[in-house]
């Protein structure tokens, strides 16, 4: 399974703790719950025979078989579970660097491209502010693709919003994103509660 590496002191691990259910057959499950969000969380779980789907994806290890939820696939590229020896006993780590937002290319959909850049280049520039900005949708307008955008926290009613969005937002995703070809705030300012100053 090219995506999900395994290090064998994770897998020996793993095995015993599948060897302790006294279930024959038990394998382990791997998912992402919430993929692709702020929340998204990696999970293993144990998986009884009864408990596989058709649409599971696996992979035969040494010792146990890996069982893969398919939506979670694309949030899994190049995770990785070790496992590590200490005094206490050890720890299992998951490491999924595209949990929160899968990884995009080219070929990917418009809307994943901007959602990617949004989540890995500007929102954390804004977060610095309490702000924060996300995709509604993209439209065609005589055949040019506009992003529409919405602003959020400190960004909402903030009165560099304009230069925010022109010199900062809209450049970066311009440059990112082929065949972008402007984008549009449809943010109510007028609620200034939170608004940066």
């Amino acid at each position: 399974m090219q995506y999900v590496n395994i290090t064998p002191s994770a897998e020996e691990y793993l095995s015993g703790l599948l060897e302790k259910q006294n279930v024959d057959g038990i394998a382990v499950r791997i998912f992402v719950a919430d993929p692709g969000t702020p929340n998204a969380e990696t999970c293993l779980a144990y998986c009884k025979p009864d408990e596989v789907k058709i649409t599971d994806e696996f992979a035969d290890l040494d010792s146990f078989r890996l069982y893969v939820e398919p939506n979670s696939v694309p949030y899994l590229e190049e995770a990785m579970i070790d496992y590590s020896s200490d005094r206490m006993g050890g720890q299992l780590t998951i490491k999924a660097p595209n949990a929160k937002m899968p990884k995009v290319d080219d070929d990917s959909p418009i809307d994943a491209q901007i959602n990617y850049y949004l989540y890995t280049e500007v929102n954390p520039g804004l977060a610095s502010h309490g702000g924060v900005v996300n995709l509604v949708g993209v439209i065609d307008e005589a055949d040019k693709k506009i992003a529409i955008l919405q602003f959020g926290g400190g960004c909402q009613g903030c009165s560099a919003v304009d230069m925010t969005l022109k010199d900062g937002v809209e450049k970066i995703l311009i440059e990112k994103v082929p065949g972008l070809h402007a984008v549009r705030d449809e943010t109510d300012h007028s609620v200034r509660e939170n608004a940066y100053m």
